[in-house]
């Protein structure tokens, strides 16, 4: 078993930047491809971002490209998210997920793909 953990969350004005961390711990030997999503009020759980187990692919949400960087330090059994330039549309509560994999390279995109996942943290985006 994993246990993943969000922190970094908050409130920010539109136009400002979170970095969002996520902390492995429990069987963090194995290999994880990780993720983000999120979820709005009254909305599906989405896709934000995704890394493989290796740091060498990364994958974006079209809503996200150019604005959110995921990455990884697997010495520290952490995934993070930089959010730069947050809109309110962004305002959501943000979840890590982790799934396990055999690839270097392989990314995942679907909530029923991952098999870990944190309690989540708010990012409320004021405008």
């Amino acid at each position: 078993q994993v246990q993943l953990v969000e922190s970094g969350g908050g409130l920010v004005q539109a136009g400002g930047s979170l970095r969002l961390s996520c902390a492995a711990s429990g069987r963090t030997y194995s290999r994880y491809a990780m993720g983000w999503f999120r979820q709005a009020p009254g909305k599906e759980r989405e896709f934000v971002a995704a890394i493989s187990w290796s740091g060498g692919s990364t994958d974006y949400a079209d809503s996200v490209k150019g604005r959110f960087t995921i990455s990884r330090d697997n010495a520290k059994n952490t995934v993070y998210l930089q959010m730069n330039s947050l809109k309110p549309e962004d305002t959501a509560v943000y979840y890590c997920a982790g799934t396990g994999t055999s690839s270097n390279y392989r990314i995942y995109y679907r909530v029923y793909e991952y098999d870990y996942w944190g309690q989540g943290t708010q990012v409320t985006v004021s405008s």
